[in-house]
């Protein structure tokens, strides 16, 4: 059994990284997983902090494995097609699977900022395996995706987003960054230059479309039905068919956040507004025990 609490080491392929993992009290049956990843520049600590999934995972039943690779560069994930970071997170789940009773029907990934690109892109690579994701912040529909299933995915974003724009590509507090590939300029020199890498920077469409692709790739119809939840918060849904769900969360003014987190860990005047209308957590596993895997699983 793996030890619960603390961070644990693994290796896979050439590729080294750490994993926080928590466990709820009993895991003697089939228990279900959640990947929580972390953003660009930021640790899995971080996340495992500003999240509460974990806190969240040991009162609702769950495991939660919040990863990072280690690396001499800036915290970050290659999330481009065959990437050896998507292979060693694919690793890393087996290593689990076969060290603690994990139920292998009911695993999830969600994550934030580059940790939803990362996430949509676990749901494109590992569709036999990740039974549904929740991007935060950071949802993308790549032109090279092509998963084996309709992949169920609730996503959320703000209006506001300073660093991923609702209306698509890099907003203007991530051109202040440091450019990923290490060459000592920011995101925002790089652009002015040339493209940056497909594998480092949020895609140029909007949010909104991006959803409406994933859901139109999942066989679901339009237009979505739009309700609104309190003052600040849109939610669309799309007719799909049960096992191929897209739900949308628009936070209207939000900024870069994981709605309903913890409080006080991203500053405002960087992040920008945090909504407590909704829980991320709470819509997101609520999400999950629906959308169990159907069909073969993978390896």
């Amino acid at each position: 059994m793996i030890p619960n609490g603390g961070t644990l080491t693994y290796s896979a392929d050439g590729v080294t990284g750490t994993y926080i993992v928590d466990l709820p009290t009993s895991t003697h049956t089939p228990t279900p997983l959640v990947f929580d990843l972390h953003g660009y520049l930021e640790s899995a600590a971080f996340e495992h902090l500003g999240t509460g999934l974990s806190a969240f995972g040991d009162a609702h039943g769950f495991i939660t494995i919040t990863p990072q690779i280690s690396s001499s560069a800036p915290p970050a994930w290659s999330f481009g097609p065959h990437s050896k970071n998507v292979a060693w997170i694919a690793s890393l789940l087996t290593h689990v699977e076969q060290t603690t009773c994990v139920d292998e029907r009911r695993v999830y990934a969600a994550g934030l900022s580059m940790g939803a690109f990362m996430t949509s892109s676990l749901a494109c690579q590992l569709s036999t395996r990740i039974a549904a994701v929740a991007p935060v912040a950071g949802l993308q529909d790549y032109p090279w995706c092509k998963p084996t299933r309709p992949v169920p995915v609730v996503a959320f974003h703000g209006t506001a987003d300073p660093f991923v724009a609702y209306s698509g590509g890099p907003g203007p507090h991530a051109k202040a960054l440091p450019a990923a590939d290490g060459s000592g300029l920011t995101v925002g020199q790089e652009l002015k230059t040339h493209k940056l890498p497909a594998n480092s920077s949020p895609l140029l469409q909007s949010i909104p479309s991006q959803v409406a692709s994933w859901a139109k790739r999942n066989g679901c119809g339009t237009p979505p039905s739009h309700s609104h939840i309190g003052a600040d918060v849109v939610r669309s849904i799309y007719p799909c068919p049960a096992d191929a769900s897209v739900d949308f969360y628009t936070v209207l003014g939000g900024g870069h956040t994981w709605p309903g987190g913890v409080p006080n860990v991203y500053p405002m005047a960087s992040v920008g507004r945090m909504t407590t209308t909704i829980s991320a957590n709470e819509i997101m596993w609520s999400f999950f025990k629906a959308h169990p895997l159907t069909g073969p699983i993978g390896s």
